[in-house]
């Protein structure tokens, strides 16, 4: 499954994101939930939206600043629109809280509702330049957590490998952020750039990854401001991702008698 991140569209009401979507023919939409923008908090809204437009809400992306009120928020607003994924973020560094509620919590909520909830690898920020801005941050942890999500530019920033990355947590992988860094801009379009989109892409394939890929890409590579230029744009990149997804042939190992 195909969608694009709300926050790619930074600047655009909900209505015309779904839109956007509609006519691009992306299977769905990675909200991210915006504490600046009241639509992005309103489930019933949003719920008129998935009916009015029949798309529906793939995943839902938390805020960079987590807290235990915020991700039950964003569960009731899964159950409300039906979205079985929810990305949330590693905690601060020092807020031992908030990480204790996280692997105490989480997978009992995730049990009492039938609701993935993903843990995705951290930004490459830090103190001073040695000490990590995020706990929960390397792969041992993000294993232990159990469902995860993968960002790319977030793996390229922190200068990992990311097939390396992708192997190490492929069991547990169950959502990705999709995007490229090009001339060091981080979240720039997949198809150029410095890391190796194309191989992922068809890997995730070959190895019948079930979860959605989400583009997420800054809003300045989508041309905003002008529909038509910003279709072209969508086009560009659903094409990219069927080359590379949609049309890999998989082969079904034979099994001898």
């Amino acid at each position: 499954m195909l969608a694009i991140c709300s926050e790619s569209f930074r600047g655009y009401g909900l209505n015309r994101i779904f839109e956007f979507i509609k006519k691009s023919g992306f299977d769905g939409l990675d909200l991210t939930i915006d504490p600046k923008n009241f639509d992005s908090q309103d489930p019933s809204y949003i719920k008129e939206l998935v009916d009015k437009y029949q798309i529906p809400v793939l995943a839902i992306s938390t805020p960079i600043t987590g807290s235990a009120k915020k991700i039950e928020s964003a569960v009731d607003m899964a159950k409300t629109l039906g979205t079985k994924v929810i990305v949330i973020q590693p905690p601060r560094i020092f807020d031992f809280k908030y990480a204790s509620w996280l692997k105490n919590e989480i997978p009992k909520i995730r049990q009492k509702e039938n609701i993935s909830i993903a843990l995705e690898n951290a930004p490459s920020e830090t103190f001073l330049g040695i000490i990590p801005e995020h706990s929960m941050a390397n792969v041992v942890d993000l294993k232990k957590f159990k469902h995860v999500c993968i960002d790319t530019t977030r793996v390229a920033t922190r200068k990992d490998d990311l097939i390396r990355t992708y192997k190490a947590l492929k069991p547990y992988l169950v959502h990705v952020h999709l995007s490229n860094v090009k001339n060091g801009v981080p979240y720039s379009t997949p198809e150029s750039g410095i890391l190796p989109i194309e191989s992922f892409l068809t890997k995730l394939k070959q190895d019948g990854f079930p979860g959605t890929i989400s583009i997420k890409i800054n809003s300045k590579f989508l041309a905003l401001g002008e529909d038509a230029k910003i279709l072209k744009e969508l086009k560009a990149l659903k094409d990219f991702y069927d080359t590379y997804f949609t049309n890999i042939k998989t082969v079904k190992a034979s099994t001898s008698e």
